[in-house]
């Protein structure tokens, strides 16, 4: 069985507020659970699950899949928009953080063959 991979950080909620208020954010992989998606929980039990190629996508460039937009903003910093029915989240993210979780999920669970 591969380990899970947990990291922790702070995220910025972007609002029209004067000041982006830091919230904690887990980042989970569980390749036991799933080995294409990642997990981020933010507090209050919300909880986004998506594909673990849409974050790295995202990292280099503007991407979408369903419900989830990830882009790069500028060179250190990378925004999720997360849409509900709820409303849009717009979460902006240190991208070291996100590279580095990635590659922890990357040294347990390889990338599929013939993938750049």
């Amino acid at each position: 069985m591969s380990p899970a991979v947990e990291e922790h950080t702070r995220a910025r909620i972007v609002s029209d507020a004067p000041h982006h208020r830091p919230v904690p954010v887990a980042l989970r992989y569980d390749p036991a659970e799933d080995p294409l998606t990642v997990r981020f929980e933010f507090p209050g039990g919300n909880e986004w699950v998506f594909p673990r190629t849409l974050l790295e996508a995202g990292l280099r460039g503007p991407t979408r899949r369903g419900d989830i937009v990830v882009w790069p903003c500028g060179r250190a910093q990378t925004v999720l928009e997360f849409h509900s029915p709820d409303g849009v989240a717009v979460v902006q993210f240190d991208s070291s953080p996100l590279v580095r979780f990635l590659r922890q999920t990357y040294s347990v669970t390889p990338a599929p063959s013939g993938r750049a």
